[in-house]
């Protein structure tokens, strides 16, 4: 769900909000239309309060997609300096404007530039979901629209969810490779999906069903390579996330929903799509092929990963396809 792994003895996060240090801040942004180099398209910065984004305007009578990120340190490109290159959002936007679909790609709170907007190691599910709520407020208010669409990727998809309930500013909802499990149920998955994590496997599981039950865990005696995952910084985030089923959030939002997954998703299964989909009543699709990233991959782990670092591969077309069809139509 999130883009990082434990790799042997080296330690690095799974689902975390922030592993306990925010990204770099990126400089600050301007009011000024940036030009984006391989097109006429152009974008530019839009504010809610401290959070900062990037809009895409495909024209005044156009729907608008709020893109929110997924887990840890990912900007509002799709990138997060703990081994993810890929621009997927950015290219997303771009396709979609070329739909005739509006969008606004955001930084999380006290990230990059929303840096601003709070420690981003201070939050829960709660707090993302009413960033999120300002969020549609903000542009409905802006923009005229009567509501916007919040499209949310990997552990996006919960916060979304969350920020749609009872909300008339969302027309609906779009979860791509979102989780229809559990946090603690795919975290284990993940965990055992890689046999490099056998030695700390024991102690990992351990912690996930402390934290599960709302309680701290104690991190000075951990192995090293799990102490990242478990930040004492981060774990009023994920008792916060484990304590929810995203597939129940998103039956409580009762909105137009499409689910999409890839069946190369190294991160997140089909099984979550279709709990989604069953939850929802939303259209599902799956596209062949298409990974994490929303890159057309290969199956094998290794050679799938190498796209998380390539911003030059496209996305995957049926992915603008399905989601420019689905607000266009609704």
């Amino acid at each position: 769900m999130s883009y990082r792994y434990l790799f042997g003895a080296a330690s690095a996060c799974i689902i975390l909000a922030s592993c306990g240090k925010a990204a770099e801040s990126a400089p600050p942004a301007t009011d000024a239309v940036t030009e984006v180099a391989s097109s006429a398209i152009s974008e530019r910065e839009i504010s809610s309060g401290d959070l900062k984004g990037m809009l895409i305007d495909a024209g005044d009578d156009s729907p608008i997609i709020l893109i929110v990120p997924g887990s840890g340190p990912t900007d509002l490109d799709g990138n997060n300096p703990m081994g993810v290159n890929a621009n997927s959002y950015k290219l997303l936007a771009e396709g979609l404007e070329e739909k005739g679909v509006s969008t606004i790609r955001v930084d999380k709170r006290g990230m990059f530039s929303s840096e601003a907007a709070g420690d981003p190691n201070a939050v829960t599910l709660d707090i993302y979901a009413q960033d999120y709520r300002d969020w549609a407020d903000t542009v409905t208010s802006k923009t005229g629209r009567e509501c916007i669409y919040l499209l949310g990727h990997s552990e996006g998809g919960m916060m979304v969810s969350a920020a749609a309930i009872d909300n008339e500013k969302v027309c609906g909802l779009i979860l791509v490779a979102a989780p229809g499990r559990p946090f603690g149920t795919i975290l284990r998955e993940q965990l055992k999906a890689n046999p490099a994590n056998t030695i700390v496997m024991k102690p990992a599981l351990k912690a996930i069903d402390t934290l599960e039950a709302g309680e701290r865990v104690d991190t000075e005696t951990m192995h090293p390579a799990l102490k990242p995952l478990f930040y004492p910084q981060v774990q009023g985030f994920l008792i916060s996330v484990m304590a929810k089923d995203p597939a129940q959030l998103a039956k409580e939002a009762s909105k137009p929903t499409l689910i999409v997954q890839g069946s190369h998703d190294i991160q997140v299964s089909e099984t979550d799509a279709n709990l989604l989909a069953k939850a929802t009543g939303g259209k599902l699709v799956v596209i062949d092929g298409m990974n994490h990233v929303l890159k057309d991959a290969p199956a094998n782990r290794i050679r799938n990963m190498m796209t998380y670092k390539n911003p030059d591969l496209p996305i995957a077309p049926e992915l603008i396809e399905s989601i420019s069809e689905f607000v266009l139509r609704n």
